[in-house]
């Protein structure tokens, strides 16, 4: 099926404003994860999503496709919101915003690799090499960790591994939704994917819930994190995917990077390093060459 190509005033502004929300979410995601947990976290930031999507997917008329897709929308959710939110957050208890979000830029490299092995999509010499970069660029970041990379109690390796585990599922999810849930309107596919993890990350959730009530900041952040970076955000994804395909979809993944080091910087006094400013130029023109983004634009 060919790809139809919009003019770019149709979805670069939704585009930009896709990575602001989510760039900033990293912001969220950190303070609500200090106060809840990870497992928790993920569930309150979806299930507040997911209550604020409902009412229109009702209104919409379009309850009943979402009862008749609801299998693949579930499966889909957990790996683009429960999988993915958990391990972010446990993350961001050990490693800075900044560098979760340039390691989030993988996520078309792993897009690429899996519609590669899934789908069929042809690999040509040049996103061959876009792989090698992106995946050369993650190592060099990952051994520039401060202090260097520790899988002991409280060490960064364990965080970068989530890291790129979440960006396999992201991937992942982009070639599970071309190949099962095209056509399917973007409201259905994001309320039913959000419900199911929801449902799915309940027993987890109410297990490890602290000890010590929340305070309200947290509250606060994560009902800014499930209402606008979740909820509003995944509508214009999943809109976006359907409308310039899910490689350009995922391709926002190159801006987050920028709003969330300065999210960073601006908010929690973080230092983005000569070493995590060039790795991260790296991983993204690695990304860009293995999508085909880069070869796109020069044809």
């Amino acid at each position: 099926m060919t790809e139809t190509v919009l003019p770019w005033r149709q979805w670069v502004p939704e585009f930009v404003l896709l990575a602001i929300l989510w760039g900033t979410s990293f912001l969220f995601m950190r303070e609500g994860a200090h106060a809840f947990g990870p497992f928790a976290t993920s569930w309150v930031r979806i299930s507040m999503a997911a209550l604020m999507l409902t009412p229109v997917l009702v209104w919409r008329g379009e309850a009943g496709l979402l009862r008749q897709h609801w299998r693949p929308t579930f499966i889909v959710g957990m790996l683009n919101s429960g999988i993915p939110f958990a391990l972010y957050a446990y993350a961001l208890l050990h490693i800075s915003t900044g560098m979760s979000s340039i390691l989030n830029a993988t996520t078309p490299l792993f897009g690429a690799v899996i519609a590669w092995f899934w789908l069929g999509d042809k690999l040509n010499s040049l996103r061959a090499l876009g792989l090698a970069l992106g995946f050369g660029g993650v190592v060099l970041l990952a051994l520039g960790v401060p202090g260097g990379i520790s899988f002991k109690a409280g060490g960064s390796g364990l965080a970068v591994v989530a890291c790129l585990v979440a960006t396999f599922c992201y991937g992942l999810a982009g070639s599970f939704t071309k190949r099962y849930l095209q056509g399917i309107p973007s409201m259905v596919t994001t309320s039913g994917s959000l419900w199911g993890v929801s449902v799915g990350l309940c027993v987890p959730a109410l297990l490890t819930w602290p000890e010590v009530w929340p305070p309200l900041r947290a509250w606060a952040a994560l009902a800014i994190a499930g209402l606008m970076c979740t909820a509003f955000a995944y509508v214009l994804y999943f809109r976006l995917m359907t409308r310039t395909g899910p490689a350009r979809a995922m391709t926002v993944t190159y801006l987050i990077p920028v709003f969330a080091n300065l999210v960073g910087v601006v908010f929690l006094d973080e230092v983005v390093t000569p070493w995590m400013l060039g790795c991260g130029l790296v991983i993204v023109l690695g990304t860009a060459l293995a999508s085909g983004w880069i070869q796109r634009r020069a044809d």
